[in-house]
């Protein structure tokens, strides 16, 4: 059903790109308005800082761009997205050492956000209805004498719109632009908890170059959880992530401490590890970019349904209504959730009135709480936390504690109960919330069986392999019971 002329998105990232697909069909036009010059190819632009940095496109977000744009995981892998496991081709390390390999229940598409939005964009630009305005800037909003919001100023000029978009992100200054309007001040939500992450990209050597122990595709050093005297390399979360075209992103990122600013500081970092084969997988390839460091990864939710009434004729997605801490890879995956939520809402109303702002608020709002209490669940516990929704210390105290006790509990359960696996991969993918699985009889079962195995060293599965050695390329998916027949093993 058609609901109007024009539809208005502000911004043309991730966010705004996928709303697209919840518009095009309701509208005689859909317009998105993008400061940058959009490139061809899968490029860099100023807009987009994080691009620079590993990102996952998270099942559940994948499946929301598919409905969207049909095809789209088709088109992603054909133009060099990877469908990986995680358990079979990622070396990942504990503080207890390498984790065993083998088949799991987590599933992704790895490729860089570059190809990401390329392929995406690539989808919005065949859409005979949708026009982009490149290299404009949005400077205002036009509202009538209700408050309702009916049109958008950009670049001097002005356009009107039945229905806005907020795609801007972090930094949108629609909310002010509301309240100059005659709007009241929408509340805030904060936690930053100071993360601060940098990055490489390398050109990998081809597989007949790389030793046979370089089975993995991903390499994954978690943070440690130990006290005492340790070099301060130890407490980050360090990725040697793969991407499209045989390159990876070499990353290392931290809460709350300093970090390397140079390739010569980030290869002497790289150097202190817990592992040296991070390190050695980085001087087997060739670097092809700068060391880039990002510090702007504040948790932030604007609660526009908490306002007394919704505002009218604009809706908000992705980072312009809730930016999520990017260690997480909440934020793509949130706002092509959104995005889907706007369109079931279009499909199933007659008209654009105060009720159907109102609803799709208070269901976004109820989608947006899973992702956000995970992020709370961790920043929370970190001294350098600011924010509205820090908590006293001897609370963030506790939170580490068990945090970290549960995490552990949680995967190493994994490793032996393809129940527990599936849960906390749903979990991961945004299609689970964490209180759905911990509510679950059976993944109550695996983790104190686990717990009971653990106390008796009774596992099918060793774990805790040496992690000054190669990450061991042995599948044990027959003996963890997730092997299918005739598995080929990946190299």
């Amino acid at each position: 059903m058609r609901l109007g002329r024009t539809a208005v998105v502000l911004g043309g990232s991730m966010a705004g790109l996928s709303v697209v697909g919840a518009l095009a069909p309701h509208f005689d036009e859909v317009l998105v308005l993008e400061r940058d010059e959009l490139p061809i190819e899968a490029e860099h632009r100023r807009g987009v800082p994080q691009s620079k940095h590993p990102h996952f496109l998270l099942n559940s977000g994948r499946r929301a761009i598919g409905e969207l744009f049909p095809g789209f995981e088709a088109d992603l892998i054909a133009a060099g997205g990877m469908p990986l496991i995680a358990s079979m081709d990622t070396a990942h390390m504990t503080d207890v050492g390498w984790s065993p390999r083998k088949r799991g229940a987590l599933d992704m598409v790895y490729g860089s956000r570059l190809l990401i939005e390329r392929v995406l964009r690539d989808r919005v630009r065949a859409l005979g209805n949708v026009t982009i305005r490149e290299g404009v800037t949005v400077t205002g909003i036009n509202t009538d004498g209700a408050g309702r919001v009916v049109g958008v100023k950009f670049s001097g000029e002005e356009v009107d719109a039945d229905l806005v978009v907020d795609a801007l992100g972090r930094g949108s200054k629609v909310s002010d632009w509301l309240v100059a309007a005659g709007h009241p001040e929408v509340p805030v939500i904060t936690l930053d908890a100071k993360v601060t992450y940098v990055s490489q990209w390398y050109d990998l050597p081809s597989a007949e170059d790389r030793a046979d122990t370089w089975w993995w595709k991903h390499m994954v050093i978690m943070p440690t959880e130990k006290k005492g005297d340790h070099p301060i390399e130890h407490e980050y979360l360090s990725n040697f992530f793969p991407i499209e075209g045989n390159r990876s992103i070499a990353c290392m990122g931290s809460w709350g401490l300093n970090m390397p600013k140079n390739e010569e500081e980030f290869i002497e970092s790289a150097g202190r590890l817990q592992t040296p084969k991070f390190l050695a997988a980085m001087e087997a390839s060739t670097p092809t970019s700068e060391v880039h460091l990002t510090k702007s990864t504040g948790n932030k939710w604007r609660r526009y349904d908490k306002l007394p009434a919704a505002p009218q004729g604009i809706v908000f997605v992705g980072d312009s209504i809730c930016a999520f801490n990017p260690f997480y890879a909440q934020g793509i995956s949130s706002a092509a959730l959104s995005a889907v939520r706007l369109r079931d809402a279009l499909q199933s109303t007659s008209a654009l009135e105060p009720a159907f702002y109102e609803r799709f608020l208070a269901g976004q709002a109820k989608e947006l709480k899973g992702p956000w209490s995970m992020a709370m669940a961790r920043d929370r516990g970190y001294d350098c936390a600011t924010g509205t929704e820090t908590i006293p210390s001897w609370m963030r105290r506790i939170l580490r504690s068990v945090g970290a006790s549960m995490f552990n509990a949680i995967t190493g359960a994994s490793r032996e109960d393809a129940a527990v696996d599936e849960h906390f991969a749903r979990v991961f993918n945004l299609d689970e919330s964490v209180g759905t699985m911990m509510s679950s009889p059976r993944v109550i079962y695996g983790l104190l069986r686990f717990k009971v195995k653990d106390m008796f060293g009774r596992h099918k599965i060793p774990f805790g392999f040496d992690p000054q050695l190669d990450p061991p390329g042995r599948d044990w998916s027959v003996e963890a019971g997730t092997a299918e027949p005739e598995l080929e093993v990946s190299r």
